[in-house]
């Protein structure tokens, strides 16, 4: 998909050195490409019985908004610990170096709703893979995963289609 990659800015050695930062503000800036973006993650779930779409923090809303618009569902937003108002679910997870949290309203999801997960990126997998084991540990039935930009070689992709999560993903980078 070549017209999301030219939408896409690649920032080098952001926000570390030898890091290629894959940027999607500049897509989201695009009417045009933000709308076919929007309507190409959505194509697949059309009539799939969605009841909820999931967006993981922060670029996930953006787009799981729009996503959950389209399929006239409702939204629910997975935070980082602590963002959320009301009584929370969680689910650690492992980051490069310690742990992280996400949480979920407790009335966010009720058990055997069906749920697409929707994010801007998918690398190592480690924060949707929690965001999934989240979702089933309530009861939901996770239905898939989609993604802008999918980095093969981090494995997240293998990660959640181990858990049972379909991935569907715009366009993908080789390396890191």
């Amino acid at each position: 998909m070549d017209w999301v990659k030219s939408r896409i800015r690649t920032i080098p050695d952001y926000p570390k050195p030898g890091i290629l930062f894959r940027d999607i503000t500049t897509l989201l800036g695009d009417a045009q490409g933000f709308r076919k973006a929007v309507d190409e993650m959505v194509q697949p779930y059309a009539g799939c019985g969605i009841d909820k779409v999931a967006g993981i923090d922060a670029r996930g809303f953006i787009l799981g908004g729009a996503v959950a618009h389209q399929l006239s569902v409702g939204f629910v937003p997975i935070r980082k610990k602590g963002k959320l108002p009301w009584q929370t679910f969680g689910q650690d997870y492992a980051l490069e170096y310690g742990y992280d949290k996400l949480e979920i309203h407790q009335d966010a999801v009720v058990k055997g709703q069906r749920v697409l997960i929707v994010d801007d990126l998918i690398a190592t997998g480690g924060t949707a893979e929690a965001a999934v084991m989240l979702l089933q540990r309530i009861g939901a039935t996770v239905v898939g995963c989609t993604f802008v930009i999918d980095l093969p070689e981090m494995g997240g992709t293998r990660k959640l289609e181990a858990l049972g999560c379909p991935v569907k993903a715009l366009c993908a980078y080789e390396g890191h």
